[in-house]
């Protein structure tokens, strides 16, 4: 018997099951049966029984032992390798590398506490990747104390990557709740996460001008955001060895204390803004008005105050209509809730509200909207009496629009523009801690009671952090990400407001790369990197001879192939 394929003119072949036979010395076929509808994976095994080979199922053939994720993992290794940041952390290998890297993947792929972390083990390949799998939650503890220990010398590289002289460097601040009571770092403070009643640490974090972190340290919670600025001059000048930078950090970190402290160093100069009081005075004086810029949105103005510094006065349209809305706003809800007090106030006839009562009840709708400096209010038993401040509203509305950058770096090193440019770019900062903080790295919850691993656990999220930085360069095309962003940061009008690019803005409306790919968040394209796994296969002995264990990835998608091209990683 065999399968005869016979030619049909323009329809399908017919699939025909057939037997040969002699006859009066002549060869005839008979049609046994006629498969044209059967699936063509079963006319080609029915094809090789005819032709003598043995009929196995797969299930009696081999089994799949187990199918660990293995795409995302390959990854962020092959990141980690071509960082180098395996050497940076001990230049021999050896099991206390291992698994800080394992701690530092994992806070990328799936972070979670270090139980969580080994429970995870069967289900990716990282485990077996970085030949950990035999570890159990002590031993990730005690590899944390072990990278505790190297945090200096290990910040130390990165800063000699990535800090050069003359460079600069970001610095901001934020916190993060706690649960728990044991840690002496924990204290109530400004807590940035809006969670009241929680006790918080407070952690800094310093990047080149890029927003690639290069160091972090961590402070008790009740620690005021400029009393950290000394740590990071001492850093810069001791342990970087940098002999000229400039250091970038908000109105609220370099206060003028701060900005003489750093004078002493010399070298270090530095980039800030000036606060609401500061260019109040300025306009009091006659130095800041509109008509500086009636010929551009920037202009250096000089003033006794701030000898040997400049200040680029910066005007943008767009911010003072928002900052009129929104005052206006404030202003609206504030009358509305005063409205409501005094109809209170209006109401009690036989018991008069006492002006102490008046007052803590205003008090808090002036705490609410923060707009007690534009009223007037008249308080007594039984009396409340309220107008706007007509006056102090019209000086503030004069600012809307307007700040102003002021920095020690002269015009020789730094243009007014690449100045303003300088301050905008702690927005990278900002954007870092996003990502802490939100649904990627996870810094929080902060689950360690010892103060030495709550300050490990924050440098396990920054070198994750750093990972993904650079992962997301590589991966830029085939994320939402404005991959243009970089070079249009240091073209574009830096007062003016930012827009996205036009191959950004077609990636967000079209859904798709050039190449027609799905336009993907960096989380979910690592989830689609995960769904790569690496089989594990037993043949059976019965019907293999030879290696009984085998193996095998399952095909790349086109996704996933271009994203190990993105990578550099090798496929084959």
């Amino acid at each position: 018997m065999y399968i005869d394929v016979v030619p049909n003119r323009n329809s399908p072949p017919a699939i025909l099951l057939r037997t040969s036979y002699r006859e009066d010395g002549k060869v005839k076929k008979k049609t046994l049966a006629n498969l044209s509808q059967w699936p063509e994976e079963l006319v080609e095994g029915l094809g090789k029984l005819l032709k003598g080979a043995v009929a196995v199922a797969p299930e009696d053939l081999f089994t799949i032992e187990s199918s660990p994720a293995h795409g995302h993992v390959q990854a962020v290794l092959a990141t980690i390798k071509k960082l180098r940041l395996d050497s940076m952390i001990s230049s021999k290998p050896c099991r206390q590398r291992n698994l800080a890297l394992a701690m530092i993947s994992q806070q990328i792929l799936h972070p979670g506490s270090k139980l969580q972390s080994v429970r995870l083990w069967p289900v990716t390949t990282l485990a077996e990747e970085l030949q950990v799998s035999d570890a159990d939650e002590d031993d990730l503890y005690a590899a944390m104390d072990w990278l505790y220990d190297r945090q200096a010398r290990i910040e130390n590289k990165l800063a000699g990557q990535h800090l050069g002289e003359g460079a600069h460097a970001l610095y901001d601040i934020t916190s993060s709740y706690y649960e728990g009571h044991t840690c002496p770092l924990i204290q109530f403070g400004y807590n940035r996460d809006a969670k009241k009643g929680k006790k918080i640490i407070v952690y800094g974090m310093l990047t080149n001008a890029g927003g690639c972190p290069v160091a972090v340290d961590v402070y008790p919670g009740n620690t005021q955001d400029p009393l950290t600025v000394a740590d990071q001059a001492h850093k810069l000048r001791h342990r970087f060895g940098l002999q000229q930078v400039v250091l970038v950090g908000d109105r609220g970190m370099l206060t003028q204390t701060q900005i003489d402290h750093l004078k002493d160093y010399g070298g270090i100069g530095w980039i800030t803004a000036l606060g609401y009081p500061a260019l109040r005075n300025l306009a009091g004086q006659g130095h800041l008005q509109l008509s500086l810029f009636d010929q551009s949105n920037i202009a250096e103005i000089t003033c006794a105050d701030y000898p040997q510094e400049r200040l680029v006065a910066c005007y943008n349209p767009l911010m003072a209509q928002k900052r009129h809305k929104q005052r206006q706003a404030l202003l609206e809800a504030t009358e509305a809730d005063l409205g409501n007090i005094a109809g209170q106030v209006a109401r009690r006839k036989r018991k008069q509200l006492s002006g102490e009562e008046i007052g803590v009840k205003v008090g808090r709708v002036l705490n609410k909207y923060k707009m007690g400096k534009h009223f007037e209010l008249t308080i007594g038993d039984g009396v409340l009496a309220y107008r706007r401040n007509e006056a102090a509203i019209a000086r503030e509305a004069d600012l809307d629009g307007i700040y102003v950058i002021r920095t020690s770096e002269p015009k020789e090193r730094l243009s007014s523009q690449d100045v303003v440019r300088g301050y905008k770019n702690l927005s990278q900062v900002e954007q870092l801690f996003r990502s802490l903080k939100g649904v990627e790295i996870l810094v929080r919850p902060i689950r360690h009671r010892e103060e030495q691993r709550v300050r490990a656990h924050i440098f396990i999220c920054m070198l994750a952090w750093y990972v993904e930085w650079h992962m997301r360069k590589a991966l830029a095309p085939l994320l939402f990400d404005d991959q243009e962003l970089d070079k249009d940061r240091q073209l574009r009008d830096p007062v003016a407001p930012a827009w996205p690019s036009a191959s950004a803005e077609k990636k967000k409306r079209t859904l798709k790369t050039p190449e027609g790919l799905p336009v993907q968040s960096f989380k979910t394209l690592l989830a689609h990197l995960g769904t790569r796994t690496r089989n594990r296969c037993r043949f059976h002995s019965a019907h293999f001879k030879g290696q009984s264990i085998v193996h095998q990835l399952t095909e790349l998608t086109p996704i996933q192939k271009k994203a190990y091209e993105l990578l550099n990683i090798r496929t084959q």
